[in-house]
């Protein structure tokens, strides 16, 4: 029987395949995105220099707004949380540590693997500054997880906003944001101090969550999804074309504001539009993943899901470190992301990755199952280690 068949076999009649379809696209545009949007430059040692194509491509900045799909995770993330919220056998706190265990795991393996790696490296010879780069694009994606298990932690007080507000439950997050951006980019930008900014960090990713949260609660139904899209859309086209946000929703070497970190009000319209695009197209997405054979790929990438986030850089790497060792200057690996050649090069490499990715994800998905046959020792040292490479790669050490 074919692997597909058996996954069709395998799944529960009760599924919801277009979230799963939703989820596993907003997965697989994070690799997508970070290796097509980013590259390397060799220095006169042969180490390699984190590079954006960004720079002198500004009209990529397009290809962002469709690559940057963590709206659309958020989203799925609040709806499967409150369904599985809802079904929790025991108390909120078993809940939570439960889904904060699923989320560590992983992070603790990357890190822990990484900090072997990097020893080992820089006992080979590897320059340091190759390191510091490999160092660098690892924990990158990791910010995520801490901010997705801070709003996973406050899914009970989400749900309670949701059964109160409705729909509107995400307004204020929305209005949070608005607040701090005017107050940072309006008239009186130089009195504000610089770190206002992160004010926006927890409203601004919890939007698409609580909107999850009030879609599983059912608040939110086609009509109030296509206010999300339409408003979404318009607020998007107004910051851009009336109040001159970033057109890149990922930060541009050079630019002095950044549209992702911390999140501005452009993410979350974002995020809006996406969002009510993906429940409007819920039951199409289901009814198409009735076919087998595009559902078991949908499977497999959702139960290797913090795999792929923890490890595609990995994969890049294992291409760029080998080519900057050996070949010197590779077209759209370690050549200046600055002609059309490189773009065009970057895509074919596109592939080469994926298979990398596949092949670590053989032996890294270890880190996803529970840890039951380590040992409290091998806990602590693997511990130990993850933040000896946190410290190195956020040059603390």
């Amino acid at each position: 029987m074919k692997l597909a068949d058996r996954i069709e076999q395998r799944t529960p009649a009760h599924r919801d395949r277009a979230v799963d379809g939703l989820r596993a696209l907003a997965l697989l545009a994070v690799p997508t995105g970070h290796w097509l949007l980013g590259g390397f430059t060799l220095d006169a040692d042969g180490a390699i220099h984190n590079a954006s194509p960004l720079s002198a491509f500004g009209g990529l900045a397009p290809a962002s707004w469709v690559l940057q799909m963590l709206g659309v995770f958020f989203l799925v993330g609040g709806y499967a949380s409150v369904l599985s919220y809802r079904r929790r056998p025991g108390g909120t706190g078993q809940w939570l540590r439960g889904r904060i265990a699923r989320l560590g795991r992983p992070v603790l393996g990357v890190t822990a693997v990484w900090a072997g790696l990097a020893a080992a490296g820089s006992a080979a010879g590897i320059p340091g500054d190759t390191l510091r780069t490999g160092a660098t694009l690892v924990i990158q994606p990791l910010w995520f997880v801490g901010v997705y298990t801070v709003v996973t932690a406050l899914t009970p007080w989400c749900v309670r906003a949701s059964r109160v507000m409705g729909a509107w439950a995400a307004a204020p997050l929305l209005a949070t944001v608005a607040v701090v951006d005017l107050l940072r980019y309006g008239p009186y930008a130089e009195a504000v101090p610089s770190w206002l900014g992160v004010l926006n960090v927890l409203p601004g990713w919890l939007f698409a969550y609580q909107l999850g949260v009030s879609w599983g609660e059912r608040r939110i139904g086609r009509r109030e999804a296509w206010v999300l899209l339409v408003g979404g859309t318009v607020l998007f086209a107004a910051l851009l074309a009336v109040f001159h946000y970033p057109a890149s929703m990922v930060g541009v070497p050079g630019e002095a504001r950044t549209n992702s970190h911390p999140p501005s009000l452009l993410v979350l319209a974002l995020a809006s539009a996406q969002s009510g695009a993906a429940i409007l197209l819920r039951d199409r997405i289901g009814a198409l993943l009735r076919r087998p054979a595009l559902w078991a790929p949908v499977v497999v990438v959702n139960l290797s899901a913090m795999t792929i986030l923890c490890w595609h850089q990995t994969a890049m790497l294992a291409a760029a470190v080998p080519a900057s060792l050996t070949a010197g200057a590779v077209p759209g690996l370690t050549t200046a992301p600055d002609t059309l050649g490189w773009l065009a090069a970057r895509v074919a490499w596109l592939p080469v990755f994926a298979v990398l990715l596949v092949l670590i994800a053989r032996y890294a998905r270890v880190f996803e199952a529970p840890w039951t046959r380590a040992t409290r020792a091998g806990r602590a040292a693997a511990g130990v280690l993850a933040a000896g490479f946190m410290a190195f790669a956020l040059g603390l050490a």
